[in-house]
Formats: C-alpha cells, structure tokens, sequence
C-alpha cells in the first residue's frame, strides 16, 4: 500500500520545524538573564567606587572620657570619628562641674566610627539649708527628703511631751545647716501608741508649785495669763483657773494653760505667756535670687512689735516665747504680703473652786470675782 505524504509531501518520521511562539519566549529569557547581570556587575562595579572612595569604617576602642570636661571629650571622641549625646546631668561631690561621670560604651570597647557614646555629666555639688523636719508626720518626711534628694539614716524612736506619736522630734544635721544632694538625715521620731496623762490639780497653789508638779507629771504648760484681779484678788502668782481641768485625760504632747493672779494690788491688763510657732509656707517665692522675706509682727495694748524679720527657707518653722499685754495677735509676712493672722490664745474661765476668798465687811468685792467667768482687765 502507498503511503501518502502529509503537511506539503514532508516524508514520514521527519522533524517538524518547530513554531514561532517558542522561538520568541527563548528570546525572553536570555533577555532576563542578561538584563540580570547587567544589574549585578553594575552594583558590584558601583560599591568598588565608593568603597575606593570612602573607606569601610574601622572598628576601634572607645575611649576613656570618664573624668574629662565635657568639651574635652566631645573634641576626643570627633578625633577618632565618633559622637557624642548628654543623655543626663545630675549633682555629683565627686566629679566638679561639666565633667563626664559615666560613659556608654565603656571606655575600650570594640566599636564602629561613626558610634554614638552616651554621656552623663556632673553638675557639680548642689549646697542649700537643710530642711527644718521637726513636727513632720513620717509621710511628709519621707516626701521631703524625697523632694530635697536626701537619704534617711537612721531612725530613733523616742518618748516625747512636745510633738505628737509617729512625728519627728529630732533630726541630725539640724535645720538651716548646709548640706548637699544625697545627704544621709538621722531622725528621732515620737514613740506611737496611745499614752495619755492625767492633768493635776493646779488651781490654788503658786505658778512654781505649779511647775514643779507639771514636771513630774510630764505636763508642760502652754498659755500662761497673768490676771489683775484689784484689790481683792488673790496672792500674786497663785493658779486661779486652769484648762483642761484637773483630772482630765491629755495626750503626752498637749499643753494645759493656767490663769494666775497678778496680785492684789495690780489692776489694768491680762498680760500673756505664749509660745508660738509659725511654718513659712511651702510656695514662698524668693525674691531677686534670695531666699523669701518674713516679718513676724505683734500687736497687743502697747503697740506693734517685730519678733521676726529676716530671711528664711520655704516650711522653716519659727518658735517664739512670747509676753504679750491684753489682746494680742500674731501677723506673719512674706514679701510683704500678709498671708495669716491669728489671735493669740483666749483666757481659760475660772474654776468655782479658785480660794477668791470672801470681801472684808464693809467693802465691795469686785462683781468680776463673783462671777464663774474671767474677770475683764480694767484700764491703765
């Protein structure tokens, strides 16, 4: 049987010519193939010319900046090719002022040119008047010694008649003293716990009887008034009316105030012994770089009297003993501004049980000692 020739007479077993679609898609990838290391020989012949141009950085030792000025390490460091950033100042007895206290990385470690090492600088000592603690809760102190950068010391507990239970009574170094930043602050605070005391009697004997059982019953005294009573009153110095009254129960720290005659023959003004404290407030403003200014003033029936006026440091505490002649009261100053007054104590009543004792016949006691009120002062 005859075979036929099929696709144009081609004869059978013969190749066919292969299609154009394939020839085209063999184009394509050697295309992508050189245009691929076309790129590659680019970039390798584009990193030689910059590495011929600017040479790869070398890895060098950091250098020892710790306790040098500022400045100095700054110039050492750009030297070698590095940089440097102030990441902290802070207070220092150690290093003087603008002098590098610590560094990172530490000086001879391996690094790259071009790192940036950290600074930490001194600002040198800080010195300032220590705060006055005293009468301080341990809550306010801890927040001062916080805000000062203080360190607490040690911590005493003692028994005290002067500030109430968990206060401070005692600190070391004591108020005003100069101190600097990260000073330590020894502290004696009032022993806790519930203590009272019973008040004695002290209506009908003398102010120095008077004392001396106030001190052996750890009693203290707090307002003392000195009464003219006329011509009918009792002894000089004998107690006529105390407050609290005798047999009440006060805390160790609390005071109790006495009314003493001024004699018989004394007539005019109540004449006060008080002692006063006055805490200058925490926002006191200083005044052309100095500490803020207070005037601490009086005024009674003799005039207007300064017991203060001088600088002081923000929560100072001023204590004054002070002898005032009838109605008193206490004016504090700061940069001239009046920021608090206040009366100076009141009187207590007299006790029915005062030994008054009755007028001679024929004569007129004072209607003031017939009254269970305190006498009024009569006029100079």
């Amino acid at each position: 049987m005859r075979r036929v020739a099929v696709d144009g007479g081609a004869a059978s077993g013969s190749r066919p010519r292969p299609r154009g679609g394939r020839w085209w898609a063999r184009q394509d990838w050697w295309f992508a193939l050189a245009l691929a290391f076309f790129v590659g020989v680019t970039v390798w012949f584009g990193r030689a010319i910059q590495d011929f141009l600017t040479p790869p950085a070398k890895t060098i030792a950091a250098p020892a900046l710790v306790g040098e000025t500022l400045s100095d390490a700054v110039g050492t460091a750009q030297s070698l090719r590095l940089t440097t950033t102030v990441v902290q100042r802070t207070p220092s007895d150690r290093y003087p002022r603008d002098v590098v206290m610590r560094q990172d990385p530490l000086a001879g470690a391996q690094v790259r040119q071009g790192r940036r090492i950290s600074l930490v600088v001194s600002n040198g000592v800080q010195i300032f008047p220590m705060p006055d603690l005293r009468y301080e809760s341990r809550r306010e102190l801890g927040l001062d010694l916080s805000h000062y950068k203080l360190q607490l010391g040690k911590v005493k507990v003692v028994q005290s008649d002067e500030v109430p239970s968990e206060a401070v009574v005692a600190q070391d170094p004591p108020p005003l003293t100069s101190v600097r930043a990260g000073s330590i602050v020894n502290v004696d605070i009032a022993k806790g716990g519930p203590e009272t005391i019973r008040v004695p009697q002290f209506v009908g004997k003398t102010i120095d009887e008077a004392r001396a059982d106030a001190a052996r019953s750890r009693v203290h005294f707090g307002q003392i008034v000195w009464t003219p009573f006329g011509r009918y009153g009792p002894p000089r110095g004998e107690i006529v009316a105390q407050k609290p009254g005798a047999g009440s129960e006060i805390g160790s720290f609390q005071s109790v105030s006495v009314q003493v005659s001024a004699g018989p023959r004394e007539a005019g003004y109540l004449v006060r012994q008080v002692h006063a404290t006055a805490t200058v407030p925490q926002d006191a403003a200083a005044q052309d770089g100095k500490s803020p200014s207070v005037r601490v003033e009086v005024h009674d029936e003799t005039g207007t009297w300064n017991v203060y006026n001088a600088y002081a440091q923000p929560k100072q505490k001023l204590d004054f003993n002070l002898t005032v002649v009838g109605t008193a009261e206490l004016d504090i100053f700061v940069n001239n501004e009046l920021i608090s007054s206040t009366k100076l104590g009141a009187e207590p009543p007299v006790q029915e049980s005062q030994k008054l004792g009755p007028p001679p016949k024929g004569s007129h006691a004072p209607p003031a000692l017939q009254r269970s009120e305190a006498p009024k002062a009569a006029p100079r």
